[in-house]
């Protein structure tokens, strides 16, 4: 079949590389000169598969006025006018109770193992053999540290659901987080304990997808065009049949829309509407000066929502979420709160003012109300969508190019695609 992909971020490359895997005749088509260079340029950096638990969860409506009075508060909302943003928001009130966020959860979880499997393949197998180790990729492991001890008693009474549903952790005192952790010490008498996942990874999530762009430009069924601005869709009747660009039209059996949060205002004129609000949030790369105080482990302040990990010779801090209208624009003060949470938590990890003199980045995370991507085809014929991962584009990124690939070509899934249907777009 000849595909077209609008979109070249970790969701777009990952689905470029697997449908090139079947045969098809792919055509990736971005704007931005380069594959990664937004919503993935500088994420989090964690390939975190047991930690997918949706935003929306039956104690965060409480929470929400507290982190709205607080400056630093891992969550920010400014209401607009925008009835979309509202619609959203109703949506997501809905699915703050247990029932559908234990659901959700369950299903990520299958999609996220399944990611698992097919990033392992990808990193051991014969064509990435040469690619694999460039992206810092490395299994690690992951300490999701909790300050508060009514928070950590939560969070182990929690393990053995979690060891029903397929992850291995187990939990550890200050002193065991420490001691599997020395680059925490800073902070021991603040740790209450922590909850430890041996098999989560960390990698650069931009240089991942310059590595499938390298190993995409050798094959001859692959055509990637960057600088390249899609302008809309071509259909003709109800089915979608190509897309138009500034320069010239793209014929194609089915078209794939993977353009992030971008893609709301290309699929409207065709009455297609996700359910898309951005998350933004807000990260900081860290050269790292002393090795000893950097983490080896990934490492999550539970009540601060922020990540570290430690990706090749830096540290990437990563948090927030956002919800506001407009571009991937630098809030310094959320940009300060990075910086003074690296400070407190890893201190003397960069040299001097270092920290200070550091480019803070901003992505804008296209999230579903309830934490479930839309992958599949939509309701139009020819149109498919791999669209609203939210905070976990990279983690997921894998499994559901896998899961569309799947479905493309009339094979059975390797997971159930009901769970993820784009037709609710």
């Amino acid at each position: 079949m000849r595909i077209a992909i609008v979109g070249a971020g970790v969701v777009g490359m990952t689905t470029a590389w697997r449908l090139a895997q079947d045969g098809h005749e792919v055509t990736v088509l971005e704007r931005h000169e380069g594959p990664g260079e937004e919503t993935s340029f500088a994420n989090g950096g964690q390939l975190s598969y047991s930690y997918v638990a949706p935003l929306a969860g039956p104690g965060v409506l409480s929470k929400v006025p507290g982190w709205l009075l607080d400056r630093d508060s891992p969550m920010r909302f400014r209401p607009t006018a925008d009835p979309a943003q509202w619609r959203w928001l109703m949506a997501f009130v809905q699915a703050c109770n247990a029932a559908t966020s234990e659901a959700t959860t369950r299903k990520l979880l299958r999609l996220a193992f399944y990611s698992r499997d097919l990033m392992q393949a990808f990193v051991e197998g014969p064509e990435a053999r040469g690619e694999g180790g460039g992206f810092d990729f490395a299994r690690r492991g992951k300490l999701v540290v909790h300050r508060n001890e009514a928070a950590y008693a939560s969070a182990c009474r929690l393990l053995d659901y979690q060891a029903s549903l397929g992850c291995e952790q187990q939990a550890l005192d200050r002193d065991a987080t420490v001691a599997l952790e020395p680059a925490l010490a800073g902070i021991r008498g603040d740790i209450a304990g922590a909850i430890y996942t041996p098999s989560e990874e960390v990698g650069d999530c931009h240089r991942f997808c310059l590595s499938l762009a390298h190993l995409l430009q050798g094959k001859g069924n692959v055509s990637m065009r960057f600088g390249t601005r899609v302008t809309g869709l071509m259909t003709s009747g109800v089915q979608v049949v190509g897309v138009r660009t500034t320069d010239d039209e793209v014929r194609a059996d089915a078209v794939i829309v993977a353009g992030g949060i971008g893609s709301v205002p290309l699929l409207r004129p065709l009455g297609v509407r996700p359910m898309l609000w951005p998350l933004k949030g807000y990260s900081i790369t860290v050269p790292i000066a002393d090795g000893a105080r950097a983490p080896h482990i990934s490492v999550t302040d539970f009540a601060n929502k922020i990540v570290y990990a430690r990706i090749g010779n830096t540290l990437r801090v990563a948090g927030m979420a956002d919800l506001v209208r407009g571009g991937p624009t630098i809030d310094r003060e959320r940009a300060q709160t990075l910086v003074a949470q690296t400070r407190a938590v890893f201190g003397g990890v960069a040299n001097g003012a270092g920290l200070d003199a550091l480019q803070p980045w901003a992505g804008l995370r296209p999230a579903t109300p309830d934490g479930l991507p839309l992958v599949g085809p939509s309701r139009l014929p020819g149109l498919w969508l791999n669209l609203g991962h939210g905070a976990l584009g990279f983690t997921l990124a894998m499994g559901s190019a896998g899961l569309l690939a799947d479905q493309l070509a009339g094979r059975a899934p390797a997971i159930g695609a009901e769970d993820f249907s784009a037709a609710r777009a």
